[in-house]
């Protein structure tokens, strides 16, 4: 009772600085809410944006380091050894290439062969023996 007796008596500047103040607290707490539920979206944000920053990082340290290794392999005069494992894998697909082109040609030429009309009529001349019907003269 005696805090009520106190609010009661005060002036309009301290009430409206009272209300002010509830205000105030009240904004700040609503805020704080705001800026927890903020800063744990930046924070995971933040987390996924390092994730990718330390892949690419970490590429390009394993390039760096390829590429100093090569450097130093050259001013120490070794040349670099041959690619074997991409020629072996071109002469793979080559000979997959070249025996799926004569897999195809075989196909085709077979189909063909079915698909021509027979040549039951046909006869083929000899022009160079003596009793040939036909005669060429060459002179």
């Amino acid at each position: 009772m005696l805090g009520t007796n106190l609010l009661k008596h005060q002036s309009k500047p301290e009430r409206i600085a009272d209300q002010a103040w509830e205000h105030l607290t009240g904004a700040i707490n609503s805020a704080g809410e705001s800026v927890k539920y903020t800063a744990r979206s930046a924070r995971r944000t933040g987390s996924h944006l390092t994730s990718h920053a330390g892949d690419r990082v970490g590429a390009v340290t394993d390039e760096a380091r390829v590429r100093a290794s090569r450097a130093y392999d050259a001013l120490a005069g070794r040349r670099p050894g041959l690619p074997w494992a991409w020629l072996i894998g071109a002469g793979l697909v080559g000979a997959a290439l070249a025996w799926a082109a004569s897999s195809a040609s075989r196909a085709a030429l077979a189909r063909a062969e079915k698909e021509l009309p027979a040549s039951d009529g046909l006869e083929f001349v000899d022009v160079d023996r003596a009793n040939s019907p036909f005669r060429v003269d060459t002179t």
